[in-house]
């Protein structure tokens, strides 16, 4: 059957592409198709920032996590998925800036999009990220920031400042330099 091989085929070419895009090109709620963003982080001015939804969940390893219990601290929410090819390029990023900022009081936490949670759990002890992931299988989280995230954005990520605001946004897998230079500058705020 040729059929088969023609979709595996074009589904492969998709995840390589990409899974983010811009607000304009995205799909809506319940459409599937994702589009490659280009991961520039966008920086909010501080007068401009709108206040991030309340975000809790179960996290993959069965505990639960939320902004909530980070308040005070800048917060880098990251929007994954095991099986989006981009969000397994940048996860060595994500990684290792979480490890260089911790010290500074940055905290890292991930959002397991529309996954299924046995992928994600080998997604996880193969990159081993050192910080906890909410397993989002409905989008409920992503959903909650439509308007800021789109809903099918993946990889997406976010940084909430001190007192709670979305600080900074990038679409697409974010750029080593790009992406810490916006967490050292937002966690420099006073």
């Amino acid at each position: 059957m040729r059929v088969r091989p023609l979709a595996a085929a074009v589904l492969l070419a998709v995840l390589a592409t990409g899974c983010a895009g811009s607000q304009a090109s995205q799909p809506q709620a319940g459409d599937t198709r994702f589009i490659a963003g280009d991961g520039k982080v966008t920086v909010f001015e501080a007068a401009g920032r709108r206040p991030a939804p309340a975000v809790e969940g179960e996290t993959l390893d069965g505990g639960t996590a939320s902004l909530a219990a980070h308040r005070g601290k800048v917060v880098v929410l990251n929007f994954w998925a095991s099986w989006c090819a981009p969000c397994r390029a940048e996860a060595p990023v994500l990684k290792d800036i979480a490890a260089k900022t911790k010290a500074d009081g940055v905290e890292f936490l991930g959002v397991d999009f529309k996954d299924d949670r046995s992928q994600a759990l080998a997604f996880e002890r193969t990159e081993q990220p050192g910080y906890p992931s909410i397993y989002d299988q409905p989008g409920k989280v992503a959903l909650a920031f439509q308007g800021t995230v789109p809903p099918a954005a993946i990889p997406s990520t976010l940084i909430i400042d001190r007192r709670g605001r979305i600080a900074a946004r990038a679409l697409g897998a974010v750029k080593y330099s790009d992406l810490l230079a916006a967490v050292e500058k937002i966690s420099d705020e006073k």
